[in-house]
């Protein structure tokens, strides 16, 4: 039997991620992180989901505002979150991994410290992208027990035109179920903080994600080609 991408064990045919390169994408959900790893086809580790369900959770938890509260705190204790995982883990010979994903202050400052051979592809997306693209989705993992009036969780987050586009394609609690994880998520990892943290560091990209997906994983290689060739 293979060895598993990831252990907190040392093993034999292991080896500490620390010392190895790692690509880290940074972003929140809806930002096309996963469609991006797919197009990059690098050896992935298991994803932020997997962690923490395996170790900070203790098994899956459905609905994803209970989720943000219980993970925020775990983190509270361990205020580099999930990368304290990866710092202490173990994986398999590669020439490089890749991890989706990172989000946060706290998280980045302690790769940045701890991980010095990550390299970080930041995908920025606004609320309404992310919105629209939680809808076109439809995946079960995107559950709110209960998610609140629609209207106050649109004011200020997204505007009018996207709520319209928004409600052709899904019935409003549909919508405002999908709008609440947006506003959670904003609330606890909003992108101001990846910019103190990763914006003019060299080993960060920042990429714009409405781009189609052929171009960012095309500028991304290029970037990361000269950037691990300089490790």
């Amino acid at each position: 039997m293979a060895a598993p991408a990831f252990a907190l064990e040392p093993a034999p045919d292991r080896e500490p991620l620390k010392e190895r390169p790692l690509v880290v994408l940074v972003g929140l959900t809806g930002a096309g992180k996963t469609t991006l790893a797919g197009a990059l086809g690098l050896p992935t580790l298991p994803n932020r989901r997997e962690l923490t369900d395996r170790y900070i959770l203790g098994g899956p938890v459905a609905d994803r505002v209970e989720r943000f509260r219980r993970v925020a705190a775990w983190r509270r204790a361990h205020p580099g979150g999930v990368a304290e995982l990866l710092a202490r883990g173990y994986v398999p010979p590669a020439p490089v991994w890749l991890f989706d994903g990172l989000r946060g202050e706290g998280e980045l400052e302690y790769a940045l410290s701890h991980l010095p051979r990550a390299r970080f592809l930041v995908l920025e997306a606004d609320p309404g992208t992310r919105l629209l693209r939680l809808l076109a989705r439809r995946e079960a993992f995107d559950r709110v027990a209960d998610p609140g009036e629609l209207a106050a969780l649109a004011e200020g987050m997204v505007p009018a035109e996207v709520l319209d586009r928004a409600l052709a394609i899904a019935p409003a609690p549909e919508v405002a179920e999908k709008l609440r994880i947006v506003v959670e998520e904003s609330r606890n990892y909003g992108y101001e903080g990846v910019r103190r943290v990763l914006g003019g560091s060299p080993r960060a990209l920042f990429l714009d994600a409405r781009a189609p997906v052929a171009a960012l994983a095309e500028r991304a290689r290029t970037w990361l080609e000269g950037t691990l060739a300089d490790r």
